[in-house]
């Protein structure tokens, strides 16, 4: 069973993720809220350090509490999500450029990822999101030819995923995924706006269909001070 001050938790991240709640906004008082959930004050306060601790809330000494400004897109381990539905959940403003699109074969480092032969045919895709005026992501995709049919850029520039599910009808299944910190390579300091930052956050996935298939390999390349990269754990 679920217990109380992680369902009050959850309810307010629902509220704030889905807009019902802005930045600035007011939480009701202690009392209000051990009134409308028939809650005790340890309960509630155990609610709100924990809304306060993953930055949703700022707590003021002898004022209400506030829903914080969120200037970091967060990017969840647990869940497989596309960038679009990320923006979209974040409320961005994002540009989506496609730097490249091919078809490769026979690279060592990437057939030894994907776990193919020479011969497969790979899609190449690089991809720069520019978030508010800023370039902050390099998208690098590696997807099987067979999986994904044909590509275009106009398909790259949207949601892959979207295109993907509904157009090719796959069923993805489960991703591994891995974080590092990296010196910025000269590609990420072309394309993106580093400024003083000499490393970039890139996220390495790998991306099955629900048969097992390995379709899909991923290295998405962050400006590091940017951004954030969140899950929550729970004690077994």
């Amino acid at each position: 069973m679920q217990s109380k001050y992680k369902k009050i938790y959850e309810e307010y991240v629902s509220m704030i993720e889905n807009g019902r709640m802005q930045p600035g906004d007011s939480l009701p008082s202690e009392s209000l809220m051990m009134e409308r959930y028939n809650a005790s004050r340890d309960t509630v306060r155990k609610a709100m350090m924990l809304l306060e601790q993953q930055q949703y809330i700022v707590k003021q000494r002898g004022k209400e509490s506030v829903v914080a400004e969120r200037e970091k897109m967060d990017f969840p381990f647990s869940r497989i999500v596309s960038f679009s539905e990320l923006a979209a959940q974040n409320k961005l403003d994002v540009v989506t450029s496609v730097e490249d699109l091919c078809i490769i074969t026979g690279d060592e480092r990437i057939m030894k990822k994907m776990q193919v032969n020479e011969e497969e045919e790979i899609y190449r895709i690089s991809r720069v999101r520019c978030i508010s005026g800023r370039n902050s992501i390099l998208d690098k995709d590696y997807i099987l030819k067979s999986a994904a049919g044909k590509l275009t850029k106009k398909i790259c520039q949207g949601s892959l995923y979207e295109y993907l599910e509904k157009e090719k009808k796959l069923k993805i299944g489960m991703a591994r995924k891995e974080i590092t910190f990296r010196p910025a390579s000269r590609e990420d300091k072309i394309l993106l706006d580093l400024g003083e930052t000499p490393y970039v956050a890139v996220v390495s996935s790998y991306t099955h269909l629900e048969d097992g298939t390995l379709f899909q390999y991923t290295e998405s390349r962050h400006c590091a001070d940017e951004f954030r990269f969140v899950e929550y754990a729970r004690r077994a």
